[in-house]
C-alpha cells in the first residue's frame, strides 16, 4: 500500500525531500536558541558583560531569521509536494477507471468512487503533508531537546524519559481504538453521497411522486449513522490534549521544583535552568505534535487502502500482444456463446447463443425485460467477455482485436443515452473529433435530428445543460444516434434507442438507413415490432435464448411467440411484455 502510493510523488519527489531537509534546519536553529539564551543570562547579564550580551544577541538574532527562512521554504516546498502528491493520485485513479471494463466498474458504486477521488485523496494529502513536515520536526525536535536536557544536566532529563513512555502508552491505546473506527467512517461516507447523488439526478421523479419527505429521512438515517460514528472516535481522540496537558504540567512541576534544589546546591546555573524549561516546551509540543501526525496517519490509512483499491484493480478486459488492428466488415458471429455477468454463479444471462449475421443486414431484436437483449449487443463491442464460446466481428474472435479499433467499427447507442455539458456540436463530435461541421449536420439529417435542432435559436451551437436535461428524450435519443453515426462503423447497434421517438421519425430514421448506410450491419433493439418489421432478419429473444430467428413473414407464420406479440400491439397495447401471459 504504501509503495503504492509513494509511486504517485513522481515528478514531486524533490519537493518531497527538500521539506524534511529545511524542517530539520529549522529544528537545528530552534534547539540552539535556548542554549544561547542561557549564555547570555551567565556570562552577559549575570557576570555583568555587555559585550557577551551583545555577542550571543547578534548570533541568536540571526539564528531566528535562518529558522524562519528554513520554516517558509519548508512550508512552500510541502505544499507543493503534498498538493501535487493529490493531483497525480486524483490523475491516475481517473485513468484506471476509464480502463475498466463494465465488469469493474460493477464492483464499485459511483457514490464510492467519487468519494475516493475526493474526500479521501485529501486525507492522504494533509495525512502526506504532515509526514514529510511535522513527522520529521516532532522527532528531530523531540530527540535534540532531549540531547540538550542530557547536555546540561543528565538526572534531571529523567522528568523527560517517564513523561515520554506515558505518553506513548495513551497515544498507542487511542490509536487502536480509533483506527477501526474511521475504517467505518469512510463506508458511511459512501452511502451519504450515495443518497444525495441518487436524489438529485432523479429529483424530478421524486417531486413527480411527493417523495421529499422519504427521501429527507433517507438522507438523514445516512447522516446521522455518520455524526454517532464520528462522535465516538473523536471522542476517543479528545483523550489526547488532557493527557497532553496533565504531562506537561506535571513535568513543568516537577522541573521546578527539583531545578531550585539543583540551582541552590549549584548543581547547574540559573541560565541553565531557563533552557531547561524551554526544553521541556519544546519536548511535550513535540509529543503533541506526534499525536496529531499519529490521528491524521489513523484517518488516512482508511483513505490510503481505499484509493489503493482502484489503483491496483486491473482491467478485467485487456487487448492481447500484437493485437488485429483492422475490422474488415461487419460480419457478427456467435459461436455457442454462454455469458454470465457473475462468472461461476451458474446463472447465465445468455445460453447457447448459435446465430450468424452477415455483412450490411439490418436485424431486429426483440424480447422480454431481461431476456439479454442488451447483454447481446453488449458482447459485439467486448464491453463484456463471454465465459464461453465466442464473439466473431468480421471473422475474427473480437478478443483478438485493438478494444479501441473495435469499437471505434462497432457504434453502440445504449439503452441509456447521455449527452454532457457543451454544445450540440461538442457532443456530436464524441463520435469523431475532427468531424466538420458539414458532416455533423448530415449525420443529424440521418437521425432526424436536423428538424428540431435547426429550430433552435443557436442551433448546433446551443448549449446542452447537464445530463442533456433542457432536450425531450426523442431528442436525446437522436443526438445519440447521430453522434454514433459519426463513428463511420461498420456495425451499428441501437439498444432500445427510438423508444421515445414517435413511429413516424422512427419510420424515417430506419428509411435513412437503408438509403444512407446500406453497407453498414444495422442491430435494432426495440420493443416494438413496427420498428424492427422491415428488419432482413428478427431475432426473438426468450430467458437467454434464441427463440426464434427469421423474418418478419416467416415468424407470423411459425412463430406463435411472435405472432402473439404482433397481434397484441396491432390492437394498441405496443408493449412486448404485456403478451406474457
Amino acid at each position: 500500500m504504501i509503495k503504492t502510493i509513494a509511486g504517485q510523488i513522481k515528478q514531486y519527489k524533490k519537493e518531497s525531500l527538500l521539506t524534511p531537509l529545511f524542517m530539520a534546519l529549522e529544528v537545528v536553529m530552534e534547539v540552539l536558541l535556548p542554549y544561547i539564551m542561557a549564555r547570555i543570562i551567565d556570562k552577559g547579564i549575570k557576570g555583568e558583560n555587555l559585550n557577551a550580551v551583545y555577542l550571543y544577541g547578534g548570533i541568536m538574532i540571526v539564528m531566528a531569521i535562518l529558522s524562519l527562512t528554513f520554516g517558509v521554504l519548508a512550508g512552500k516546498y510541502g505544499a507543493t509536494a503534498s498538493s501535487g502528491l493529490a493531483c497525480n493520485l486524483r490523475a491516475s485513479m481517473y485513468e484506471n477507471i476509464q480502463k475498466f471494463s463494465f465488469a469493474n466498474i460493477d464492483k464499485y458504486s459511483t457514490a464510492g468512487l467519487v468519494t475516493r477521488m475526493t474526500t479521501d485523496v485529501t486525507n492522504v494529502q494533509n495525512a502526506f503533508q504532515m509526514i514529510i513536515r511535522i513527522a520529521v520536526r516532532a522527532p528531530f525536535m523531540l530527540i535534540s531537546s532531549m540531547v540538550m536536557c542530557i547536555i546540561i544536566q543528565p538526572d534531571l532529563s529523567m522528568i523527560f524519559v517517564v513523561a515520554i513512555i506515558f505518553l506513548a502508552v495513551v497515544l498507542i491505546l487511542i490509536m487502536s481504538t480509533t483506527t477501526k473506527i474511521f475504517d467505518q467512517v469512510f463506508k458511511k461516507y459512501d452511502g451519504l453521497n450515495a443518497s444525495v447523488q441518487e436524489n438529485v439526478s432523479a429529483i424530478r421523479v421524486v417531486k413527480a411522486y411527493v417523495r421529499e419527505k422519504f427521501e429527507n429521512e433517507k438522507f438523514k438515517n445516512a447522516s446521522d449513522a455518520l455524526y454517532k460514528l464520528s462522535v465516538k472516535a473523536e471522542s476517543f481522540l479528545a483523550f489526547n490534549n488532557p493527557v497532553m496537558m496533565l504531562t506537561v504540567y506535571a513535568c513543568i512541576i516537577s522541573l521546578s521544583w527539583f531545578g531550585a534544589h539543583f540551582v541552590v546546591d549549584s548543581k547547574m546555573t540559573t541560565g541553565e535552568l531557563t533552557s531547561m524549561f524551554s526544553y521541556i516546551m519544546s519536548i511535550l509540543m513535540s509529543l503533541m505534535m506526534l499525536s496529531m501526525i499519529f490521528v491524521m496517519i489513523t484517518m488516512s490509512v482508511a483513505s490510503c487502502r481505499r484509493i489503493v483499491e482502484v489503483l491496483e484493480e486491473k482491467p478485467a478486459i485487456t487487448n492481447k500482444e500484437n493485437p488485429v488492428m483492422e475490422v474488415k466488415n461487419g460480419d457478427i458471429d456467435f459461436n455457442h456463446v454462454y455469458f454470465s455477468y457473475r462468472e461461476g454463479s451458474g446463472e447465465n444471462t445468455l445460453k447457447d447463443i448459435d446465430l450468424h449475421i452477415k455483412s450490411g443486414e439490418t436485424i431486429g431484436i426483440i424480447g422480454g425485460t431481461g431476456c439479454g437483449k442488451s447483454s447481446f449487443a453488449n458482447l459485439i463491442s467486448r464491453l463484456y467477455d463471454v465465459q464461453k464460446g465466442s464473439v466473431q466481428v468480421g471473422g475474427i474472435d473480437v478478443k483478438e482485436y485493438d478494444m479501441e479499433v473495435l469499437r471505434n467499427q462497432v457504434a453502440v447507442v445504449l439503452q441509456k443515452n447521455v449527452l454532457f455539458s457543451g454544445t450540440i456540436l461538442e457532443n456530436l463530435r464524441w463520435g469523431n473529433e475532427k468531424a466538420t461541421k458539414e458532416q455533423c449536420v448530415e449525420a443529424c439529417r440521418q437521425a432526424c435530428a436536423d428538424e428540431f435542432v435547426e429550430k433552435f435559436p443557436k442551433q448546433y451551437d446551443t448549449y446542452i445543460e447537464q445530463g442533456g436535461s433542457n432536450v425531450s428524450g426523442g431528442q436525446k435519443q437522436r443526438l445519440c444516434i447521430a453522434r454514433a453515426l459519426l463513428k463511420n462503423p461498420k456495425i451499428l447497434i441501437l439498444d432500445d434507442s427510438t423508444s421515445a421517438v414517435d413511429t413516424a421519425t422512427d419510420a424515417k430514421i430506419r428509411k435513412m438507413f437503408t438509403e444512407k448506410i446500406p453497407g453498414v450491419t444495422k442491430l435494432i433493439i426495440a420493443q416494438r415490432i413496427s420498428s424492427v418489421q422491415d428488419a432482413d432478419r428478427i431475432l426473438v429473444l426468450e430467458d437467454g435464448k434464441v427463440n426464434a430467428f427469421d423474418t418478419h413473414e416467416n415468424l407470423l407464420n411459425n412463430n406463435e411467440i411472435y405472432r402473439e406479440i404482433y397481434e397484441a400491439q396491432s390492437k394498441g397495447s405496443g408493449d412486448f411484455d404485456e403478451q406474457a401471459g
